[in-house]
């Protein structure tokens, strides 16, 4: 599959633009307009950087409101088109964008758009170049790509041919199937978005919300098995309107653009083996399998040396024992049943404690990782001792380490005899494993985190929330292994809010009581998260609970809730810098996170780090 993308998805200059794409490997670019015009650069240099960066100039845009005009407005257009189409054999590109006319156009006759569209091919093929006609989903006569391609159909000139946009189509809730009947030739370019499920003005959602394909809620996998069974064979590429994009740094953006188009290739050869490929003459790989992560396998903790005490004595009061300290690394364990902790003892000055890496257990380590580097996540070098049991680590998008282990035989990895104590889990341990981690992520890489879940690890996103905290709303977006076996939550707090502890991350450990877990916890000593009488005075009001039982709960600071599955117990630890731990206990499948109780929390949180309690 060939690939581009336009400039319009990233920050910078044109030359910043070119550069990034380049590096990030893309085959071809698309020239924004706009980006062109404020360059400094003249065609030719523009056209000789292309060359010296390896990569192609596939497609000049947009050019907006010719059809359906008057006559005297068509000889004004013609004119913009001549100009345009100098330009672009000066820049090397033999193809224009051309949108439905949105704002000019007068007439909603088809016969009118037809002969003008032939006259602009006339000029087109006189200049070597092509017209690919595009249905915007706001035009304002021609907004269905069916019915823009009867019009080019009629036109029936061999320098103009359609665009297809999965946003214009799919935001519009129209079939791709159609694309199927669409001459393969007479498809001149394909260009791909995502977008979240939103319910607004077509104009501002396409302007402000795309994102690259995987980050968001279309089905991507159908629209590109249509297209594939069409028979075309061009290029694929990323047109993405989005504000943070255009924000953050250009070279990071355009690696998460292609791992999406690494991404979209493994969903099209999804689609091709389930619908079949009969017609597709494009040539997609598909990534290395891996079935995804069935547990943690450990969690990652670094602290600065004053700072790690903290860390475990907190553990110590939730039941962990302590491993000891690893034989070659400066590192520690500690565990209780299948959850353990490494305290990373190698950095002096590594601040206030937080999460720096997650192990997740896989059946194939070397699968997992090679499944990384296509999707460009890079490696993390790990000195090995002799004897050690291989670890094999990429670095996600908000920089934290992720590790492949291998699942140990009793559910033990390897890695654990390399402890001096190397404990062995307890029959009737309290905490059986880790539930899930939360971890908080910048607004600039939230959507790249979502599609690295996705993509790298093989999580599914779950529906996202908002939850209220006292200095904003949080989004919060689960992403989850089937069957729960491994949750992660990612959080997006308030821009000027992320390094606010309130909303850092958080380990939760499974329980099989959290009662006992609670009273054990106060028997040494723990800090809980004091959680006020009004929250205990509203759960009765809502769940009528034995009064034993509710003051249960408030004695021991525990959180509740309940659903038509089940029930959900939780306490939390007092904040420790940027990470906090969480017990929880499910009962008969409550499958939630207590999101009820969410806003609850985040305000004590906000309350103790305030100094106001």
């Amino acid at each position: 599959m060939k690939t581009s993308i336009a400039t319009v998805c990233l920050s910078g200059t044109l030359d910043e633009k070119l550069r990034a794409s380049a590096a990030a490997g893309f085959d071809g670019v698309e020239i924004f307009e706009p980006d062109f015009v404020s360059s400094p650069l003249p065609p030719r240099d523009v056209a000789a950087l292309a060359v010296d960066l390896g990569i192609t100039l596939d497609l000049y845009q947009p050019f907006r409101d010719f059809e359906g005009v008057s006559e005297e407005k068509l000889r004004h257009n013609l004119r913009r088109a001549r100009a345009k189409f100098d330009l672009m054999n000066r820049l090397g590109i033999d193809t224009m964008l051309l949108c439905s006319n949105v704002g000019t156009a007068v007439s909603s006759d088809d016969a009118l758009a037809v002969d003008q569209l032939r006259r602009l091919g006339d000029v087109a093929a006189d200049n070597g170049v092509r017209v690919a006609y595009e249905a915007l989903a706001w035009g304002r006569f021609v907004a269905d790509y069916e019915h823009a391609a009867r019009i080019v159909r009629s036109v029936d000139h061999p320098a103009v041919g359609h665009c297809l946009d999965s946003f214009h189509i799919l935001s519009r809730g129209w079939d791709p199937v159609a694309i199927e009947t669409i001459p393969a030739d007479k498809i001149f370019f394909v260009q791909m978005a995502d977008a979240p499920g939103l319910t607004m003005d077509l104009l501002s959602w396409s302007r402000h919300h795309r994102v690259f394909p995987g980050e968001g809620a279309f089905d991507l996998a159908d629209f590109m098995g249509h297209l594939l069974r069409s028979g075309y064979d061009g290029p694929v590429s990323l047109e993405i309107f989005n504000d943070t994009f255009r924000r953050t740094d250009p070279f990071r953006t355009a690696i998460d653009a292609m791992r999406s188009l690494e991404w979209l290739q493994e969903l099209a050869s999804e689609a091709l083996d389930r619908d079949g490929s009969e017609g597709a003459h494009m040539r997609v790989e598909p990534l290395p399998e891996m079935d995804p992560p069935v547990g943690f396998n450990f969690v990652e903790i670094r602290a600065e040396d004053g700072q790690r005490d903290r860390v475990r004595t907190t553990l110590y009061q939730l039941g962990f024992d302590d491993g000891g300290s690893h034989r070659t690394k400066p590192v520690e364990l500690w565990a209780q049943g299948g959850a353990r902790v490494v305290i990373n003892n190698g950095d002096a000055t590594a601040g206030a404690p937080a999460v720096a890496a997650l192990g997740f257990d896989v059946a194939d380590t070397h699968a997992a990782a090679e499944r990384a580097a296509r999707l460009l996540a890079p490696p993390v070098p790990r000195e090995e001792g002799a004897g050690d049991e291989p670890l094999l680590g990429v670095r996600a998008p908000d920089s934290s380490e992720v590790f492949f282990g291998r699942i140990g035989a009793a559910g033990v990895p390897a890695w654990v005899a390399e402890f001096e104590n190397a404990p062995v889990p307890a029959a009737d341990s309290l905490v059986t494993r880790v539930d899930h981690v939360n971890l908080a992520q910048s607004w600039e890489y939230f959507d790249a985190a979502v599609l690295f879940c996705t993509s790298v690890l093989g999580l599914d996103p779950q529906p996202s929330l908002d939850v209220a905290a006292p200095t904003g709303l949080v989004r919060s977006q689960v992403m989850s292994a089937p069957g729960g076996a491994v949750r992660l939550v990612l959080n997006l707090a308030p821009a000027e809010n992320v390094a606010n502890p309130v909303q850092a991350q958080h380990v939760a450990f499974a329980s099989t009581d959290a009662v006992a877990a609670a009273k054990r916890a106060r028997q040494r000593g723990l800090s809980f998260l004091p959680i006020g009488d009004n929250y205990y005075d509203d759960l009765d009001s809502r769940f009528d609970l034995d009064p034993a039982f509710l003051e249960q709960l408030r004695e021991l600071q525990l959180m509740y809730d309940r659903d038509e599955r089940g029930e959900f117990l939780h306490f939390y630890t007092e904040s420790l810098g940027s990470v906090f731990f969480e017990i929880v206990e499910r009962r008969r499948g409550y499958a939630g996170y207590g999101a009820t109780n969410a806003p609850v929390r985040l305000a004590a949180q906000h309350t103790r780090r305030a100094g106001l309690s």
